[in-house]
């Protein structure tokens, strides 16, 4: 595909799918993130192990060519109670054990995380990363049965979430901040407290997650960041009758108490 036309005009879809449906998508995601994230000298971050390919409470969320075959960012939405924990939960939790209470918590309403957040080089400026895939992953979450979500934030992602209308989470770390993937780099720990309401959303956050959630098929995008470029929508996740957040969150009650009772020691980081 000749990278020239996509720049002087892109045509792209943004699709929504549950990871365990779409393997051949899901390693096109992995590729092109580690190519990112090696692009800024992080070699491996704990949190961007493949395993949430095989979790089936992980969701993917990505912007690609019409054909499927290239993708150009993405993100992934994991829920709480899937075969894994989640990644805020691996990336903090040695150095902060009371994430894995406050998750658990979060999780009997159905919690999880937006995280994974990439966009590639190929389209930057375009608004992919954010404010697109933020407010995509924020959209989805009505499908799943989600009342709240986190996010790990890079110093950079921070003012996009915050206008989607998380806030900090400065019960944790250091006033909500830690130092990861690597000793120079920080992270800052959000959470949206209303996925339904978005009550703290800015205005013109708010109207763009709503028309993604009503009009999860029939909407098209023409302008990000006052720059022409055409999206699809495909954010209606198929095969969600075979999802139960119910289960979900029954399997997260069953992964807590297990942690409290093998891994006491956890608190002594």
């Amino acid at each position: 595909m000749n990278h020239n036309i996509i720049l002087d005009n892109p045509h792209l879809k943004l699709r929504a799918f549950r990871a365990i449906d779409d393997p051949e998508t899901c390693n096109l995601f992995v590729e092109g993130h580690t190519n990112v994230l090696a692009s800024i000298g992080v070699k491996k971050v704990t949190s961007s192990k493949n395993e949430w390919q095989s979790n089936p409470a992980a969701f993917v969320i990505v912007v690609e060519s019409l054909d499927g075959k290239r993708i150009y960012g993405g993100a992934r939405v994991h829920v709480a109670g899937g075969n894994q924990p989640l990644p805020v939960e691996d990336a903090t939790g040695a150095m902060d054990s009371k994430i894995f209470e406050l998750v658990w918590k979060m999780a009997q309403s159905g919690t999880g995380e937006v995280c994974g957040l990439w966009n590639s080089p190929d389209l930057a400026g375009y608004g992919i990363g954010s404010p697109l895939l933020i407010r995509a992953g924020i959209a989805i979450c009505s499908q799943i049965g989600l009342q709240s979500l986190f996010a790990l934030c890079a110093p950079y992602t921070v003012k996009p979430v915050v206008n989607s209308g998380m806030v900090l989470v400065d019960e944790i770390g250091n006033n909500g901040t830690f130092y990861y993937p690597k000793l120079d780099l920080i992270a800052t720990c959000m959470i949206l407290n209303d996925v339904s309401g978005l009550s703290l959303a800015q205005d013109e956050d708010k109207v763009a997650i709503l028309q993604m959630r009503e009009h999860a098929e029939n909407l098209r995008i023409d302008k990000l960041k006052d720059k022409k470029i055409l999206i699809e929508l495909q954010l209606k996740i198929p095969n969600l009758d075979q999802w139960s957040l119910s289960d979900t969150i029954a399997s997260a009650n069953k992964t807590f108490l297990k942690r409290n009772t093998d891994q006491k020691e956890i608190s002594f980081f």
